[in-house]
Formats: C-alpha cells, sequence, structure tokens
C-alpha cells in the first residue's frame, strides 16, 4: 500500500512538471489556439449544434433571454425537481425557473432540443458604463444539427410569441388618460396611468347569453387573426361601437373586453386634446394589444350628423371638405377645440392608425343617431352593439351576481315566471336593477319581492305613457331630456334685464310662452 501511494505521488509530480513545462513552452495564445482547433475537430463528429444566448448582449440586455425564460417557466414547474421561483415588478403570478446548470428537455414539431441554464462568475469586470452582474448567466440550447434549418427560426418565433402571451397574463393592466392640455409627465409621456383593476368579466355581465357569445368569438377571432390581416393587407385593428340608454352597461362591457383579451385601456378625452395633430401624437404614444376608448362620442365634441345639421340650417348640401361649410360638418371648432371629423376619422381609419398592431377603437354613445354617418361605416366600426334593457336572461345573471342564486331557484316557479313577464314590461336598466338588489343582498326573499313590486310598477306606468314613450324613444329622446331642452330654449329667448324692449312686448312674450306650455301640457295628456 505504501508503495502504491508513493507512485501516485511521483505521478503526480510529473504531471505537474509536464504542466509548468508546457506553460514556460507555449505561449497562451498557442494554447487557445490549439484547444480551438480541438474544439472544431470535436463539433465535426458531433451530431449536435450548439446555441448561446446570454443575458447581456454587451451593455444591453437581451431580450432573447427574457423571453426564454418565461417560456420556460410555462411547463419547467411540472418537470423539475430543483426550481427557482421568481416574481416581476407588477407582476401578479409567481413563475418558475431553471436552477443554475440545470437542464431540461422540449418538444417542438416533433423534435426534441434540450435547454441548459449555465451561469458561471464572471472573471473580471471590464470597462462598462454601468455596473455588470457578478454572475454570468445564459442559456445554451442544443439541437441536432439535422434539425435545425428546419426549426430554428421558427422555434424562436414560437418563443417570443408565446412570452409575450405569459407577460401580459401576468403583468398588471393599465388605464391610461391624456394628460391635461397635451402636458407630458416626468418620463415624456402625454399619458397618466393608473392599476386597472376593474372586476368586470363576461361571466358578469348582465347581458343576453347569445349576444355575449358572438362578441368573445369575435374578440377571440381578432386577437388571433395576425395572418389574416397581414395576408389581405388591412391594418390589425377593430372598431366597436356601443350605442343604448345611460345604465345599460356600456362601461362594463369595455372592462369585460379588456380582462378577457388582456389589454390595456387608454381612456381619450377629447375634450383636452386641441388640434388633430397632437390626436396623432396621442396615437402614436399607444401600444399594442391595447384598447382605445372614446366615451359618449356625440358630447366630447361638435360631432353631430352633418346631413342633419345642413337641413336644419336651411341650406343646401355642401361638401365636407368645403371650408365655408357649417362648423357641425367641420367638426365643431369650439373655443380652443379644432379636432376635426377628418382628423378623428384619420385617427381611427387612416395612414396614423397603422403605426400600431392589435389594437381595438371603442366608441360609446346614448344616441346613435346624432353620429355622423362617416363614423358609423363599415371598417372604422366594425361591430354595432346595442346595449339594451335588461331582459329576462340578463336579469338571471344578475340575481346570480348579487344574490348567489338563478332566478329558478328563489321560491316557486310562478315567480320566475313574474319576474320575466314584469321585466319585459318594465324596460329597466340593469343598472337600476342593480340598486334595487345591491340593498337587499343579505335577504333574497326581501329583494326579489321588492324587485318585482319595482318592475311591475315600471312596468304600469310604461302602459300608461306607453305610446307616448315609445315615439320620443323612437325619435332619440327621452321625455325628461324633451323638458330639460324646452326649459333651456325658454330662458335663452327670454328677455333679459336691462333690455330694450318694452313692458307690453314683454308680457306678450311671456303670455305667449304660457300659452305654448299649456299647449304642450295637452298633448302630452
Amino acid at each position: 500500500m505504501k508503495e502504491f501511494w508513493t507512485s501516485f505521488a511521483s505521478l503526480l509530480g510529473v504531471l505537474a512538471f509536464c504542466q509548468s513545462f508546457l506553460q514556460m513552452v507555449f505561449p497562451p495564445e498557442l494554447r487557445f489556439a490549439s484547444l480551438k482547433f480541438l474544439n472544431r475537430a470535436l463539433n465535426c463528429f458531433s451530431s449536435y449544434c450548439y446555441y448561446d444566448i446570454t443575458e447581456i448582449d454587451g451593455v444591453n440586455t437581451n431580450e432573447l433571454y427574457n423571453a426564454v425564460q418565461l417560456y420556460l417557466s410555462s411547463f419547467v414547474s411540472a418537470s423539475g425537481s430543483r426550481l427557482s421561483l421568481t416574481r416581476a415588478v407588477n407582476s401578479s403570478a409567481t413563475t418558475f425557473g431553471l436552477s443554475n446548470n440545470d437542464c431540461i428537455n422540449d418538444v417542438f414539431d416533433g423534435i426534441a432540443v434540450q435547454w441548459e441554464h449555465v451561469v458561471t462568475q464572471r472573471q473580471s469586470q471590464s470597462f462598462s458604463w454601468r455596473p455588470l452582474p457578478d454572475e454570468k448567466r445564459g442559456f445554451t440550447l442544443r439541437i441536432r444539427k439535422r434539425d435545425k434549418e428546419r426549426i430554428l427560426d421558427a422555434y424562436l418565433d414560437y418563443i417570443m410569441d408565446k412570452a409575450n402571451d405569459i407577460r401580459r397574463k401576468n403583468q398588471e393592466r393599465l388605464l391610461y388618460t391624456n394628460s391635461r392640455g397635451g402636458s407630458l409627465d416626468s418620463r415624456g409621456h402625454p399619458w397618466e396611468s393608473v392599476p386597472f383593476k376593474h372586476p368586470s368579466t363576461f361571466d358578469t355581465l348582465a347581458m343576453d347569453p347569445e349576444r355575449k357569445r358572438d362578441i368573445m368569438e369575435d374578440l377571440r377571432d381578432f386577437a388571433a387573426g395576425q395572418a389574416f390581416y397581414q395576408r389581405t393587407g388591412r391594418a390589425w385593428k377593430r372598431g366597436y361601437l356601443l350605442y343604448g340608454p345611460p345604465g345599460t352597461g356600456k362601461s362594463s362591457m369595455i372592462a369585460a373586453m379588456a380582462n378577457y383579451l388582456g389589454y390595456d385601456i387608454y381612456d381619450l378625452e377629447l375634450t383636452e386634446v386641441h388640434s388633430n395633430s397632437e390626436l396623432r401624437k396621442l396615437l402614436m404614444k399607444t401600444s399594442s394589444k391595447s384598447i382605445i376608448v372614446i366615451e359618449d362620442i356625440d358630447c366630447s365634441v361638435n360631432l353631430s350628423n352633418r346631413s342633419k345639421a345642413t337641413h336644419a340650417a336651411g341650406a343646401a348640401p355642401r361638401s365636407y371638405y368645403d371650408p365655408g361649410a357649417p362648423d357641425a360638418a367641420r367638426g365643431g371648432e369650439d373655443g380652443n377645440n379644432t379636432i376635426t371629423l377628418s382628423g378623428l376619422l384619420n385617427f381611427t381609419d387612416g395612414l396614423w392608425s397603422c403605426c400600431g398592431s392589435e389594437r381595438i377603437f371603442v366608441f360609446t354613445t346614448n344616441h346613435i343617431e346624432k353620429l355622423d354617418p362617416a363614423l358609423l361605416r363599415s371598417g372604422r366600426m366594425d361591430m354595432h352593439i346595442y346595449m339594451s334593457y335588461c331582459s329576462f336572461p340578463a336579469l338571471k345573471i344578475l340575481l346570480r351576481n348579487y344574490l348567489g342564486s338563478e332566478a329558478d331557484d328563489l321560491g316557486e316557479a310562478a315567480a320566475a315566471s313574474e319576474l320575466r313577464e314584469a321585466v319585459e314590461k318594465a324596460k329597466m336598466t340593469p343598472a337600476d336593477i342593480s340598486e334595487v338588489l345591491i340593498k337587499n343582498r343579505r335577504n333574497k326573499e326581501k329583494a326579489v319581492g321588492e324587485l318585482l313590486e319595482v318592475l311591475k310598477a315600471r312596468g304600469e306606468r310604461n302602459e300608461k305613457y306607453g305610446g307616448m314613450r315609445e315615439e320620443c324613444e323612437l325619435n332619440g329622446v327621452v321625455m325628461e331630456e324633451m323638458e330639460e331642452e324646452e326649459q333651456e330654449k325658454r330662458a335663452l329667448e327670454s328677455p333679459k334685464e336691462g333690455s330694450d324692449c318694452d313692458d307690453d312686448s314683454c308680457k306678450k312674450v311671456e303670455d305667449d310662452d304660457d300659452e305654448e306650455k299649456k299647449k304642450k301640457k295637452k298633448k302630452a295628456i
């Protein structure tokens, strides 16, 4: 045994002597060239090729490294035995990752590949504008040489797309609004943001289920339609017009769309935009995979129906591009606001609308008849969604949301049949019904009983004033709004203090107003 250790020590000494001799005889450059040549020789006989993806490419972060890390985290939790856990900033989920110098296998298009997470200590800090981490991280992809031409490009593109989907699902969504007067924030952006945490989903949205399914299918087709839009030469965008009475769930629909697709929301306030060029700049600063919302488009700026405006003015129809056209036709320059209808149309369907991809434009209005036909054209507003009064299927969703049960489960079948009949006659909005349910959400029987009373009372009132109300609704004006408009008109036409009219003429005007008011009341009755 002693002789064995003596021989072993002698062998180690010879090896140390040879190493020292080689270092003295062969310079480092020659040794490096020899190792490089040996490595290439071995690669010629190897059936695999290797690709290194480092975390930092020079001084910049390698986007592909982050994408691979997210992609592997989507399935590594089910196959790895030693994992690293991370949670990114503004993220709502914990992601799994490979541990240092660990390997995992993947299959793409029937071809097996292997990923290795390589982590080594950085030898020396070279000069850099920013300090580099002490560890050098990267992924090594191993592919068979005969397969690299078939899958390499497609596989990396697939990883990037998959990572973007994971990042969008995990990242906290934001709600943007344009800064007042076009001012910029501290980062030089014209949009201010807050976290978007609206809980509305298509499951909780009070709407006919078949109509919801159609909208969801349309959204799915749009989100997965990149190849279709590229093949047809169309910009990857889509427009939705939500119209209907107030309280029918237009804002909840927008929130449900954002939660369903995982998109950010840009709430554009047109009254804070002073020119068409500023509108284009706001569009350029929006990100892809977002929903751009303009609520109450008929009330934001003067973009009324041109045909009605010219008819009311008693003039012949004029070209929209005529500089002498009425203000309503030119977009309604009101004060400092110089947004024109053509600027808004170019915003949604012009060349500038193509500066991003996968974006949805949503307009809302309570009076669709007040909008110009150019805004309603297919291509700008691809889908018109009427948000109607609460129907019985929508009522069942509200009962489930607020009371935790279906309509058929609340007592006898006769109660459900009474609810079905009453809700059709009442023509109440989901918001009005929700107010009744939320007051008594702890007592189901009381909530349903009070709701039934309210629905019957509203239905009786509709039957009593049904003809007059339907006529007003067909004209797009509610009775209360007609009365308010008449009061404003009389206030504007009434003589002001210090006017030049004499007492007799002023009194005559007031008498005429009283007679007109009496005639309208008799007509309403």
